[in-house]
Formats: structure tokens, sequence, C-alpha cells
């Protein structure tokens, strides 16, 4: 434990017999240390929070173009910092001239790229900050610029939203009507096509819409519901001709009463069509037709009665309401029977044109089939012109990006970067630790020893004694001059540290 302490007294009486190399080495690293940190520019940087949403006034098809939804968020995080909008930026803020040439707006625009980040915090919220420290300018212009750069592109960004919103929809529109006017034609000329050709085969082309094979397909379903239709109605006929066989047709009555009930049956039928008309039955009505029917029916008996002819029965009005119910479907038979050979006629006349001329039928799909899809696309081309321009109405009338300004650009009143006060501390230590560094090292390379244990290891040899220094009073007096000098020019170093401290912080101030 001896050893080690000896050694550092060793140590720390050979550096301080080099004193004056331990100052003037502390003073030229600190010299050069500071000057070097003088040169760093500092460093401002400005934030601010930008809320970017799509003003969604008509309802997202899909179709609404660039700007639509997700990928409109994507696109404005995208163009916010593009090279064009940087360029302007660049521009407004005084970084380049209006007559700079290609290589001062690049090198400002690459100055700006990595100056300017954007932070999405949320789906469409931005934070945009700046860090600006050019060497040529004051700290009082740094710290401008950087609060102006924010405010500039969220300028240039909001117009150029505002102008290419609006010009998309003018773009967008134009193309439609080209498209459209070329659909137009093709189409004119399909339909050119398809009535001269149907001219040129007329006979071999049944009429009506759509190919033949989907014609034969439609009548067959038809066909298909008209035999089901048939079976049900024949059924119901079977069952209405069962029913009249079995009925009588007259009904005999007492030869003198009977004029007097006929008369006496017309009365009541007639007061109950009266009631019927009160309650609002129009003549159209199925009760009323009956009920008129039978009136008319009971008039002719009272009529045959009164002049004697009414000696043996009466008309059955059951089996005349059968009669009229089988008639009825008599010729809800005959009706599809007839429209069941028209449709079994007809699938017969377009399978034999088929199989006579397949390369007519053909054909004829064909251009069926170009008319049906032209039509198909200038249908929707004509749905998207429309949703294009009142799209285009709304953009002109509101703006279709919402872009709010949540922070504004915070104006730095002091430097982000270097931590200048640190670095001139760091330097400082730096040039006492260096100074002593070489002292000591000065130290190790002469071939002198501070003891006489030291020599007696180093030669080998015993050591009989050592003489101590002695100092003259006139040597005493220079030494305490000297050691004020050391003191004095140590006083200077961390003097000068300290005024560089104090520059720093009152140039802070004036910045703020």
């Amino acid at each position: 434990m001896n050893g080690l302490y000896d050694e550092f007294r060793v140590a720390v009486h050979s550096v301080w017999t080099r004193r004056w190399i331990v100052l003037a080495v502390a003073w030229g690293i600190c010299i050069l240390g500071w000057l070097a940190v003088a040169s760093i520019p500092n460093r401002y940087d400005s934030r601010a929070r930008l809320l970017v949403d799509a003003n969604q006034i008509l309802p997202d098809d899909g179709n609404g173009g660039p700007y639509a939804g997700g990928p409109q968020i994507d696109q404005i995080r995208e163009t916010l910092t593009s090279a064009r909008n940087l360029e302007k930026v660049a521009l407004t803020t005084g970084l380049i001239g209006a007559d700079a040439g290609e290589r001062d707006k690049a090198g400002a625009v690459g100055m700006l790229q990595n100056s300017i980040k954007v932070v999405p915090q949320q789906q469409n919220i931005f934070e945009i900050s700046s860090s600006v420290g050019i060497g040529s300018l004051s700290d009082a212009d740094n710290a401008k610029l950087a609060s102006g750069v924010l405010d500039s592109l969220i300028t240039v960004f909001r117009d150029d939203q505002l102008r290419g919103g609006r010009m998309n929809a003018r773009e967008s529109l134009k193309f439609l009507e080209s498209q459209i006017a070329d659909r137009e034609k093709a189409l004119r000329e399909v339909e050119a096509r398809r009535g001269a050709f149907e001219a040129q085969n007329i006979g071999l082309i049944p009429g009506g819409s759509g190919s033949p094979a989907q014609r034969v397909e439609a009548a067959r379903a038809e066909l298909s519901q008209i035999d089901s239709q048939l079976v049900s109605a024949q059924a119901q006929l079977a069952a209405a001709n069962g029913q009249l066989s079995s009925t009588p047709a007259t009904v005999p009555v007492a030869g003198g009463v009977g004029g007097g009930v006929a008369r006496q049956q017309l009365a009541g039928a007639q007061n109950e069509l009266a009631a019927m008309r009160a309650r609002g039955l129009t003549d159209a009505h199925p009760d009323v037709i009956a009920l008129k029917s039978q009136i008319a029916s009971l008039k002719a008996m009272a009529d045959r009665e009164g002049s004697g002819g009414g000696g043996g029965g009466m008309q059955n009005p059951a089996y005349a309401s059968l009669a009229a119910m089988r008639a009825e479907r008599q010729a809800t038979v005959s009706a599809l029977s007839s429209r069941k050979a028209q449709l079994t006629g007809d699938i017969a006349k377009i399978t034999s044109q088929q199989i006579q001329n397949p390369g007519i039928a053909a054909e004829y799909d064909r251009i069926n089939g170009e008319y049906t899809a032209l039509k198909a696309q200038y249908d929707k081309l004509l749905s998207q012109r429309e949703q294009v321009r009142l799209r285009g109405e709304v953009q002109t009338e509101t703006d279709a990006i919402k872009i709010e300004l949540l922070d504004p650009p915070t104006k730095p009143t002091s430097p982000a970067a270097p931590n200048r006060p640190l670095f001139l501390t760091l330097v400082l230590l730096a040039g006492i630790g260096g100074g002593i560094g070489a002292a000591f090292a000065l130290s190790q390379v002469r071939t002198s020893y501070s003891t006489a244990a030291k020599l007696e290891r180093a030669s080998g040899l015993p050591v009989i004694g050592s003489i101590t220094e002695v100092v003259t009073p006139d040597r005493h007096v220079e030494r305490r001059k000297r050691l004020v000098w050391l003191g004095g020019g140590a006083a200077a170093l961390v003097g000068l540290y300290a005024l560089l401290l104090i520059a720093e912080f009152v140039q802070r101030g004036m910045v703020a």
C-alpha cells in the first residue's frame, strides 16, 4: 500500500515539475476545441400538428378518384414533402432566388428533405418538424427560418391540394367525355351493322330481342309453365262438366202461383241490387253483375207468367252459373293450348333456322354480344361522368380536402443542438486531462529518477545517500512569481471558459 502511495506521489511530483507543459497543452487543446465548438452552427427546431381529412360530402363508392378514403391519406403523407412542394418552400422562404439554377434548387430541396420530418400520430393527424442550422445565417435567422419553413410548407400544401383536386376533376371529366364519344361512335356502328345484317337475312332471323339460343331457352321455360297451367285448367274443366251434367236445367213450379213467385223474387232481387249500390258497389263488382243477370232472368220469367206462358217450370240458376263457369274454363284451356302450339312452332322454327344456317345464327349472336358489351360500357361511362361532374361541382363550392392546423409552428427560443455548454465543459476537461497526460508521458521518457530507491533498482548498485535541493531566498521569491504566473494562466483559461458560457446564454437570450 505504501508502494502505491509512493508511486502516486512520484507521479504527482513529475507532473508538477512540468506544470508549464500542463498549462501550455491545456491552453492549446482548449483553444482548438472551443474554436471547433464555435464553428458548429446552432440548430433550431420547430414543430406543428396538422389535421388532414377528406371532406366526404358525397358518399364514397370506390370511384372517387385518387383522393378517396385511406389511399387519400397515404397520398397526402407522401406528397406533403414532395420535391415540387419543397422547391416552392425554398423560393418563398428565400433559401434560393427566383433565378437559381437547377443545382441550387436541388441542393435546397435536398436540405429541406433532410430537415423536415412528417410523423403520423393517427390516421389523419400528422406532426411536422423542421430542423434548420445554416452556418451562414445568424441564430435569430435560423430560428425564424425553422418556423417559416413549416408555415410555407402548410400554405403550399393547402393551395396545392385545393387546386389539384379541382384540376383532377376537370381532367377526369375531359377523359370521360372522350371515352363516351368513342363508345357512342362504336355503338352506332354496331347498330348499323346489325340493322344491315337483319335486312340482308330477313326471314332467316326471327324477331325478338336476344340471340336465337336465348329466345329458345326463354320459350322452353314459358312452355314448361304453360304445360303445368294447361293440366290444371283441363282438370278444372272436367270437374265443371261433371257438375253441369248432374244439375237440371229447369226447376218445376206450380201453375197457379208461379207468376206471383217470379214477381216476388224479382222485387226482392231489385231491392237487394239497390242495397248493394247504396253500399257503394259499382256495376263492375262480381256480386252486382251476378245479381243483374239474375234480375234479367226473373224479368223474362215474370213476363212469360203474365202472358200465360209460364205453366211448366223456371230456369235453374245453379245450372246457368255452372254453364258460365264451364264456358270460362273452356276459353282458358283453348288459350293455353293455342299459346303452347305457338311456342312449339317458334322453337321448331328457330331450331330449324339454326340447323340450316348455323353461320348466320353465330354471326348474329356475335353482333348482339358486341352490341350488349358496348351498351353496358356506354351506360357505365355515362353514370361515371355524371358522378364526376357532381363531385367537381362539390369541389368547386367546397374544399375537397379539409386541412386544419391543430398546433401552429412553434417559435424556437433556444437551439436544439448542439449542447454548447456541455461541449465547452468537455473541452476544458479534455484540455486539463491532456496537459496532465502530456506531462506524465514526458516524465516517463526522460532518464531521470525521482527517488534514490528507483535509481538503486535501475542501476543495481547501492545508493549511499541523496542531497536535497537547497532553495535560497532569491530562488524562493522567483518561484513564488512563477507560481503566480501559473495561477494567472490557469485562471485565465477558466475565465475564458466562463466568458464563452456567458456569451452562449446571452446569444440565446437575443434569439428569444
